[in-house]
């Protein structure tokens, strides 16, 4: 018996019949999906900033972004590049249309949303959209 903690703990023997089904192909073919699932996706988004009502407009509005990333890590890239803090009201917006939930990630929301090879993200200081 195995340790709480040791590598050992974290493993489980799967059923006769899964290693049984399709010629024992079944039980590879699902770790292999769930370690290519545990993988970050290194690929980068390409995301524009727009202003919109009286949020000030930034020098450079187009960067990079690790598509793995959740909308959470944009919205504390915009803070950080506008200099704003915690408290201070952000309401961000895709395509002037939505607000995203911050655990979404990046390479959703660009599959789902881009435009013209860009993730739009409009962004605010006061609620500019239901």
């Amino acid at each position: 018996m195995a340790l709480p903690g040791s590598p050992e703990a974290n493993t489980r023997n799967l059923p006769s019949a899964w290693t049984s089904f399709s010629g024992g192909n079944v039980v590879q073919e699902a770790q292999e999906a769930l370690e290519t699932y545990k993988k970050k996706d290194a690929n980068k988004v390409v995301v524009r900033f727009k202003a919109v009502g009286n949020a000030p407009i930034m020098k450079q509005n187009f960067y990079k972004i690790t598509a793995s990333n959740r909308f959470q890590a944009v919205i504390q890239f915009l803070r950080k590049e506008l200099g704003w803090k915690q408290g201070d009201p952000l309401f961000t917006y895709i395509n002037l249309a939505f607000s995203p939930a911050p655990d979404d990630t990046v390479a959703n929301l660009f599959k789902s949303f881009s435009t013209e090879g860009h993730l739009i993200v409009n962004y605010s200081t006061t609620a500019a959209w239901g």
